[in-house]
């Protein structure tokens, strides 16, 4: 028997533990021991870990992180959940001698277990990965165990490029775009939610007039994730978000209109 071990108990980190604990052997671990099962963790110790997966805040450590959590559980392959900047998994490839899968995380925090099983779980490792269709292998299993479908992206940097491109910046720009028309639509006197009518019939006809309620973009994703990038242009998004809440009073508790 083997184990997997799920390091970071955060948003991400335990509904994965919690998914993965139903059909194979797991423990978590954290830094706060609190969100630890410890005798568990004990009690499998001494146990070979198969899989390492990675849910720890991404900062200027990571890397320097990832490393030391290999060093300490000696896993035979590594899942990256967490999301990181371009080119993270192939400098750690090269620094690691067993296979690192980038596995991107989509899904709402507040229903991350739920959305797990939702979505597809888009994964990719480096060409230069050793044993990596052993590892594409069993971690497809695993998931598929978990009721969750997979799909293999030919490269990880397409992968890490499409979580901050095609998901949490793309959604910043929606909501920015959602920003602008409103504080229009109060310089005019104009009621936000009739004007948008207007492109009601279009977006369901053509699929491309989503209407995004107007409110400031908080949390700890769209606007986090910009600092991945270090682009200049996406960093807009910052920008016009901090202001519109300067502009508009109720930017902050807007999104309770729509909530309901």
């Amino acid at each position: 028997m083997k184990k997997d071990i799920v390091a970071g108990l955060g948003e991400i980190g335990s509904p994965i533990l919690k998914l993965i604990s139903k059909y194979e052997p797991a423990i978590g671990y954290d830094l706060d021991k609190k969100l630890m099962n410890e005798n568990k963790f004990k009690k499998f110790q001494e146990i070979q870990t198969r899989f390492l997966h990675i849910a720890i805040p991404v900062n200027k450590k990571f890397d320097f992180n990832v490393i030391k959590l290999y060093e300490k559980f000696a896993p035979e392959c590594i899942v990256i959940h967490s999301t990181i900047s371009p080119g993270t998994t192939e400098k750690l490839q090269k620094n690691l001698s067993i296979p690192i899968i980038f596995s991107a995380t989509r899904g709402v925090h507040k229903r991350m277990f739920r959305d797990l099983q939702r979505y597809t779980k888009f994964f990719a490792l480096s060409k230069t990965a050793p044993k990596k269709e052993w590892a594409a292998t069993q971690y497809s299993k695993t998931m598929k165990k978990c009721g969750i479908k997979t799909k293999r992206m030919s490269k990880p940097e397409t992968l890490e490029l499409a979580k901050i491109l095609c998901d949490t910046s793309y959604l910043g720009w929606l909501i920015n775009y959602a920003q602008l028309t409103n504080t229009i639509a109060i310089q005019h006197n104009v009621d936000y939610d009739e004007m948008w009518q207007f492109s009601d019939e279009i977006h369901k006809i053509l699929g491309n007039r989503p209407k995004m309620f107007p409110g400031f973009i908080g949390g700890h994703c769209v606007i986090p994730n910009l600092d991945l990038m270090q682009n200049k242009t996406l960093s807009l998004i910052k920008t016009i978000n901090q202001n519109y809440s300067k502009k508009v009073k109720n930017s902050k508790s807007i999104h309770k209109k729509y909530m309901k």
